[in-house]
């Protein structure tokens, strides 16, 4: 009932919202004199209809000299904060995370004001100190694990942040514009009146239909049932099954009960319970003419028809012209250049597991799909380049598709321009980009080969990387993951230390960020990285100039025995007093690169949707390019290296390879 209430309320405010908005304003009286008579209640506007009114900073009682922004220059942390309590709503505060940050970064500032101004100020700054610290232990508490802020909580403990160089940021002359900056944005969008009423933002959001969405859904549909259908069909043989086995043990605990008895149990019983027991497994002829009665024979029947089932001959996949494909792909529309390039990834992704799906791969090689050999001024890879962003973002899925193979790899490897347009794209393309994502998968899959390594090296793809991971909050779980997983992998060369000691401060800063980062399955490949870094004596003296080993001995309270075991191994590298190891290449030259890592469960992010009676998948390549038999088949052997859990990593990974190595 009270839920029935409180929509009700929400409802009638929207409405009530809406006539003041459009000046409605003798229909408004009238509505709350009704709302009043018939005892209903109205709830009033939410967020920034708060404050509909105010649409500037509002100056109270302190004058026109005394309202947020002047008392922000001049360092009045009571006038400010009690502007800030009256005039921003607490549950924004509360539950806004960007709200938090401001006023995280506006309690710093207050409090290192002093010291900024007039450093001999110290009694002053340790009375701010006091009011921070209680902050800290309050409303700050929101913020103990958000890894940008962690290092501020050891602000109390410092005696002279001017000097620190976690805190130095802090005294810069352009540190108070920008937060300044920040506090005006958010302030004019916090007390400015809404755009628009929430009640036509909610009918112009529910009058949208997208005739593409709802074939999408269709599609969605049709798929669900007929797995919904698929498992029904199992579970009722299951139960079935189920019922059948409970009789017949019920059965077979009365014989062994008349067998204490005395009571003989005929060769002839024993059958019949067995032909019931296999009947599902074996033909009842079969049954019949096999010796259930012989000691072993029953059991040995049982245990064989709950072992896994394993198909002698598996079906290879039809061959393609490859010759027409790659025209159709370099001229055909960006719709049908989509569709097959989806098409050819499915045929790796949705194949079965083994020979057919290794065979698949080999016909893509041997046929050069992705035009290694190539003359000509736009090849297939210049796709990645393409006007479309579909084109784009399913030609970014078959790279990072082939370079989940060991062989797609070596592949890839040998073809001059692709690393080149890999990075172009990932620099070029907007952060929440898929085809963004796909591309840096694949130079993480990529970077398991040293000759791949060196490469991105030399195109300062660590300085990318580090921005990036510097601004982690932006990135989903999984770009995170491969992003801290690549710059591990490159940090392991020589080259890569050498990268990070000519910035070594900044890449320092963004790793120890990243230990206190929610996502715990980076923290192997921040571990590796650090340890690999401070290999460099010049690494090393930064590290310690900037505390690192306190801000490790902060991470080892944590209750994570694996954390705690590589953090000593870091400190222990961090306090070592050998020199910087022989250059990589001069090393055994040995590539990590015998391994499979396809990830089925990315296509369930497919953007594309065949449309009604439209070809796709494997339909299309066998409906309009089928070929000459060209599949070869292909046997393949693995064998990989499983590091130990307890030291930081030391060989190039990927976060598939070392989920699998751990679930082991």
């Amino acid at each position: 009932m009270g839920d029935i209430l409180a929509t009700e309320a929400n409802l009638l405010g929207m409405i009530k919202e809406y006539l003041k908005v459009e000046q409605f304003d003798t229909t408004v009286n009238s509505f709350d004199k009704e709302c009043k008579n018939k005892g209903k209640l109205v709830s009033k506007p939410q967020g920034n209809a708060l404050r509909d009114v105010k649409t500037h900073i509002v100056q109270v009682k302190y004058g026109s000299s005394k309202d947020l922004l002047s008392s922000f220059n001049e360092g009045d942390f009571k006038v400010f904060f009690e502007l800030w309590t009256e005039n921003i709503p607490s549950h924004l505060v509360k539950t806004d995370t960007e709200a938090q940050k401001l006023e995280f970064y506006l309690y710093i500032h207050f409090t290192i004001y002093p010291l900024r101004s007039q450093p001999e100020r110290q009694v002053e700054f340790a009375e701010r100190i006091s009011y921070f610290k209680k902050y800290l232990e309050t409303c700050g508490r929101a913020l103990s694990q958000t890894t940008e802020f962690l290092p501020y909580y050891a602000l109390p403990y410092v005696s002279n942040p001017t000097t620190h160089p976690f805190f130095k940021d802090l005294f810069q002359e352009t540190w108070i514009p920008k937060l300044k900056n920040k506090l005006k944005e958010f302030v004019s969008v916090t007390m400015k009146p809404p755009n628009c009423p929430r009640l036509l933002a909610l009918y112009k959001e529910g009058g949208k239909s997208s005739k593409e969405a709802l074939q999408q859904l269709h599609v969605q549909l049709v798929e669900s049932e007929r797995r919904s259908a698929s498992y029904m069909r199992k579970f009722n043989k299951m139960q079935a099954d189920y019922y059948q086995l409970i009789g017949i043990t019920a059965e077979l605990v009365d014989s062994l009960e008349a067998t204490i008895s005395g009571k003989n149990i005929s060769p002839e019983y024993l059958q019949s319970v067995c032909a019931r027991l296999f009947s599902s497994q074996m033909r009842q002829s079969t049954v019949l003419t096999t010796d259930l009665t012989r000691p072993g024979t029953a059991s040995s029947i049982l245990r064989a028809s709950i072992a896994p089932y394993r198909s002698r001959e598996v079906p290879m996949l039809p061959s393609l012209d490859y010759v027409k494909l790659k025209k159709d792909l370099l001229e055909g529309s960006d719709r049908l250049r989509s569709l097959l390039l989806q098409a050819l990834r499915w045929r790796l992704t949705r194949s079965l597991p083994g020979e057919q799906r290794d065979t698949a791969l080999q016909a893509y090689i041997s046929n050069d799909l992705l035009e290694q050999y190539s003359t000509k001024q736009e090849t297939m890879l210049h796709l990645l380049s393409s006007k479309n962003e579909m084109v784009r973002q399913y030609m970014a899925r078959l790279i990072n598709t082939f370079s989940s193979f060991a062989d797609g790899r070596v592949y890839l490897s040998q073809i001059p321009l692709l690393l080149k347009l890999l990075m172009e794209t990932l620099r070029e393309e907007k952060k929440d980009s898929l085809t963004r994502e796909n591309v840096l998968v694949a130079l993480q899959k990529l970077s398991l080969m040293r000759s791949q390594q060196t490469a991105m090296i030399e195109d300062d793809l660590i300085g990318w990387l580090v921005d990036e991971l510097h601004d982690s909050d932006c990135l989903s779980d999984y770009t995170l993951e491969y992003c801290a997983s690549l710059l591990m992998n490159l940090c392991l060369r020589t080259k890569g230390k050498r990268k990070c000691a000519e910035n070594a401060k900044h890449v320092l800063k963004v790793l120890t960020n990243l230990l206190g980062h929610d996502n715990h399955e980076i923290l192997p490949y921040v571990n590796g990285a650090l340890y690999s870094i401070l290999c460099v004596p010049s690494v090393r003296q930064e590290a310690k100039e900037m505390s690192v080993e306190e801000i490790l001995r902060c991470f080892c309270k944590e209750d994570n025995p694996d954390l705690h075991r590589q953090i000593g191994f870091i400190m222990k590298q961090l306090n070592s007093v050998e020199e910087e190891g022989p250059e990589s290449d001069d090393e055994e030259d040995e590539d990590d690169n015998d391994e499979d890592l396809i990830e089925s469960d990315r296509d369930k992010e497919e953007v594309l949707q065949p449309k009604p009676s439209e070809l796709s998948g494997e339909s299309l390549l066998t409906t309009e390019y089928l070929g000459i038999i060209t599949n070869l088949p292909k046997v393949k052997m693995t064998a990989q290296h499983q590091p130990s859990i307890d030291e930081p990593l030391q060989r190039p990974v990927t976060p598939s390879s070392h989920r699998n190595t751990h679930l082991a």
